[in-house]
């Protein structure tokens, strides 16, 4: 068996937390088989569905490099396949024409829920051996609905739940064509799943309710049942559903923050599933050992402290020039001046360790690509008498020392031993006069970073 898995998210908003997870596990389960991944795009609610959210899905699944192998199909483009179902389990019986308005099959579930059962479609229109169908009302289009089973069960062993079953009788007579002859949403996922021999359905456990409709349709069908594991969801930190505060915002708002694809992809592999104790692995390992038997049943939690982690972990690991791709934008929209300035990567090697966000690592960075404008009071404080002989020695050291980080640590030392001082009593001063604030990277590699001219000029702006 070819092992083939699909994501097939609605276009009614952006693709969430969840969604990408779903995705992601999707992926990786066909990609440790060699198998085939899909994306197919369940676009029937008209009213809900926007090109704008088709658009936010194949960015998000862009940016997290989930590529398809086929794809994207979209259902709107499918209605002539599934009408020719409709047609075909019309004539072979599995499904037939209803007649009843809205309002009568609404009356039949208030009936029913007066009496204590549960609300369902009564069954009117379906025929059966030894029936008499009601009259065919005058200018009523009518829908098609699914001839399911009356009685028995509908079991299957969940890859993430375990066995589950649902008996037929809580299930009544599928909508699976409008009277317009639209298809409905389960009908269209069934013929889907069957037309693209999908062998594993990974989605959220919301989606447990329909899975039994959707058996059913299959074996009317004659269709080979895929498995089936439904994802249980992500919580906030508190234990409530995930809403915006918690983070439950588009995927495509994480890049604008400052988050790396890799290391959204290693957090949200450990939402559900697990490798022994591993926390940090490749996208590559993780296809090595995804498996569906390591899916936990049990709800996963959002900690946006955890992403950070990752997040700076994949930051310090990057490629500078990489690194400088992503940074240079969020600086120019800062105002940064480039022109005689260090060069980026080499800035960004000197600052990554400590950030945990692409937008942390431009604001670590500004210092370099910007006048600098120290306080008048931290001048005061820290430019002192005590302090401008070693400073005005240093001055005149720079002229001819070799500018690296080595030298100039030791030519530092120098003056500082020459003048009786420790090394904060100048370190500070430098870092107000080069770069304007006191808090700043090792001094030696801040002034190699700048290079001689500008810190002989910023130096003597002030002596």
């Amino acid at each position: 068996m070819t092992v083939r898995t699909r994501f097939a998210p609605s276009p009614t908003g952006f693709l969430h937390l969840g969604g990408a997870r779903t995705a992601l596990y999707s992926w990786a389960y066909a990609r440790h088989f060699g198998g085939t991944f899909i994306l197919r795009i369940e676009d029937t609610d008209l009213e809900r569905s926007t090109p704008e959210a088709v658009q936010a899905i194949l960015d998000g699944m862009q940016w997290l490099g989930l590529e398809h192998d086929e794809g994207p199909f979209y259902q709107m483009q499918r209605m002539d396949r599934y009408r020719e179902v409709v047609k075909t389990m019309l004539e072979q019986g599995s499904a037939y024409l209803c007649y009843c308005s809205p309002d009568e099959v609404e009356a039949m579930r208030e009936r029913m829920r007066a009496s204590g059962d549960k609300p369902r479609y009564d069954g009117t229109w379906r025929p059966e051996p030894g029936k008499t169908l009601p009259s065919v009302p005058d200018g009523v289009l009518p829908v098609v609905r699914f001839k399911n089973p009356e009685g028995g069960e509908v079991t299957w062993v969940d890859v993430v739940k375990g066995p589950i079953t649902i008996a037929n009788k809580e299930l009544d007579d599928l909508v699976i064509a409008r009277p317009d002859g639209t298809p409905t949403y389960n009908f269209c996922v069934a013929v889907d799943d069957w037309d693209m021999k999908i062998t594993h359905v990974l989605r959220g456990d919301d989606h447990v309710n329909n899975t039994p409709r959707q058996i059913n349709i299959l074996r009317a069908l004659g269709a080979e049942l895929p498995q089936y594991g439904h994802l249980p969801m992500i919580l906030g930190a508190d234990g409530q559903k995930l809403s915006k505060r918690h983070g439950a915002v588009s995927v495509m708002e994480y890049p604008e923050q400052g988050y790396l694809p890799e290391a959204m992809l290693n957090y949200l592999a450990r939402l559900g599933w697990s490798h022994g104790d591993d926390e940090i692995f490749s996208m590559q390992q993780f296809t090595e050992w995804f498996n569906l038997e390591h899916l936990t049943a049990s709800a996963a939690q959002f900690n946006p402290e955890k992403l950070a982690w990752l997040n700076n972990h994949y930051i310090k690991l990057a490629d500078n020039e990489r690194l400088a791709t992503l940074v240079r934008p969020v600086l120019e929209r800062e105002g940064a001046r480039f022109e005689g300035a260090p060069a980026l990567p080499g800035v960004l090697a000197l600052v990554k360790d400590r950030v945990h966000t692409i937008n942390e690592l431009a604001d670590a960075s500004m210092l370099f690509y910007r006048d600098p404008q120290p306080d008048p009071a931290l001048l005061a404080q820290h430019l002192n008498d005590a302090v401008r002989p070693a400073l005005a020695a240093f001055a005149e050291r720079c002229q001819d020392v070799e500018w690296n980080k080595a030298a100039l640590a030791a030519m530092l030392k120098e003056v500082l031993g020459a003048h009786g001082l420790k090394m904060p009593l100048i370190a500070m001063p430098l870092r107000l006069l080069v770069t304007g604030q006191l808090q700043t990277p090792a001094i030696d590699a801040v002034l190699e970073l700048f290079g001689r001219d500008v810190v002989m000029a910023r130096v003597a702006k002030y002596l």
